[in-house]
């Protein structure tokens, strides 16, 4: 998604009024249909931001519900004004030419060292528009921290998670992402991630791990003895909708960061999208059935989410019959990777990291051994994932301790067995009474709870 590199052209200048095309730029037909497209994806990719909220409320109790709600209304809010104050242009700075490739600033604001009201389309060679680049653009930002927001959720405080977000997506995901897609230090090694299997998902990813290990696990989850209490969540119905809103939106997510109306490839990564998101889902269904007798609705919706996420570095150059390998084995890592995180008592309410960053790590590698495209190479995407991995780690460890330190970032016992809704919000989700029912009662007494989340596996393995 190198949206500041050169398009390729793709056919002979027409004159069209109010813009000067090159001779070597695209045609005002092509010119127009990249755009339509890149500005339809952008609004897919939006709607993504509805299927995290519907996952994550799904998939946590009831008396949070508002919490989670409110939190992923900010972060869209808040990732949008940051990218436009300082993101767009830490991300995409224009690297001079034997500068180290790791940092750079193009200043504050839209139009910063380039005149957007010119309306030239010699910005990308004439693909696309600066405006519908920032709008495409703006969208993944907040996609990074809504990750983190899940593996969270339930305890920790909402000042402390607002600030957090705001300074990950406006400055942490943007200086992370300039690595490759800003054509920074990565990309002129040779690291390839199309659509952000590492840029997005792992670095969202270990965002989250270190926010939980800062957190520890939620009150009961895990006992003295080592033993492991399910917390079931309170919508199956909603965590389903959500899962298949974020496919929906993988269309855009994906299929836009062709960066071009180019019906051949953008078709082709669709195709090798919605396969890989298939065989993810198959793929978690049958790693499950090791597990437990009883097939489990939460990991299987993972494991397309884990397919998805595991096909976002490679979905254009890797054919579909690896995709399928590829998802399938996603969906398999998503459940080993749930009852691991468990046992060593990482508690993560949605299987975020497992998604995003187990399978961020194995869609980045799996380029290197599937991908068409000979000068992708395992050892340059190993070296990629594991620069992404210590600059993330530090970065969000150093805000995660600041805020622990001044203002600390979780809730009091007290507020967090009566629920977020009421403690930070005063308000209830749905119109019923504080409690959630007797199995949330018999849950705070300490009684086992059903069994009916993405960390319920643990209990069978």
């Amino acid at each position: 998604m190198n949206s500041k590199l050169a398009l390729t052209a793709l056919t002979a200048a027409v004159a069209l009024p109010g813009v000067a095309f090159a001779e070597d730029g695209v045609s005002p037909g092509l010119f127009t249909a990249n755009n339509i497209w890149m500005m339809m994806a952008a609004a897919l990719v939006f709607i993504m931001h509805l299927g995290f909220a519907m996952v994550e409320t799904g998939l946590t109790r009831a008396k949070n519900s508002v919490n989670i709600l409110f939190k992923n209304t900010f972060i869209i809010c808040a990732g949008i004004l940051t990218y436009y104050l300082c993101g767009f242009n830490l991300m995409y700075p224009g690297f001079a030419e034997g500068s180290s490739g790791i940092f750079g600033f193009a200043g504050f604001g839209l139009g910063a060292g380039f005149d957007p009201a010119s309306n030239t389309p010699a910005y990308a060679d004439g693909g696309y528009t600066y405006w519908t680049d920032f709008l495409f653009q703006a969208m993944f930002a907040a996609t990074a921290a809504t990750i983190v927001s899940g593996a969270v959720a339930e305890r920790i405080k909402l000042n402390a998670f607002m600030i957090f977000s705001a300074i990950f997506v406006g400055v942490v995901y943007t200086v992370a992402g300039s690595w490759k897609w800003g054509g920074g230090w990565l990309d002129a090694m040779g690291f390839y991630d199309f659509a952000g299997s590492t840029l997005v998902h792992s670095v969202g990813g270990w965002g989250a791990l270190m926010g939980i290990l800062f957190l520890g696990p939620r009150l009961g989850k895990y006992g003295k003895d080592g033993s492991m209490t399910p917390i079931p969540g309170s919508s199956m119905p909603s965590a389903t909708i959500g899962v298949f809103l974020l496919w929906l939106g993988w269309f855009g997510f994906n299929g836009g960061s062709v960066l071009s109306g180019d019906p051949a490839l953008t078709s082709f990564v669709l195709v090798t999208t919605c396969l890989a998101a298939a065989a993810g889902g198959l793929g978690a269904m049958v790693a499950y059935s090791f597990v437990s007798s009883k097939p489990d609705l939460s990991m299987a919706l993972n494991g397309i989410l884990a397919g998805l996420v595991g096909i976002t570095a490679g979905a254009d150059v890797i054919n579909p019959l690896s995709a399928i390998l590829v998802g399938a084995i996603a969906g398999g890592l998503v459940v080993f990777s749930v009852i691991a995180f468990d046992k060593i008592k990482i508690d993560d309410p949605v299987g975020a990291t497992s998604v995003h960053l187990t399978c961020g790590i194995w869609g980045t590698l799996a380029v290197g051994i599937f991908s068409t495209n000979p000068e992708h190479s395992f050892a340059t995407q190993l070296i990629g994932v594991g620069a992404y991995g210590i600059f993330t780690i530090v970065c969000a460890g150093a805000l995660f301790g600041i805020l622990k330190a001044t203002i600390g970032i979780r809730v009091s016992e007290e507020e967090e067995i009566e629920g977020l809704d009421l403690g930070e919000h005063g308000m209830h989700a749905y119109d019923v009474a504080p409690s959630t029912g007797p199995f949330e009662d018999a849950h705070l007494r300490g009684a086992p709870a059903p069994m009916s989340t993405t960390t319920l596996a643990a209990t069978e393995s």
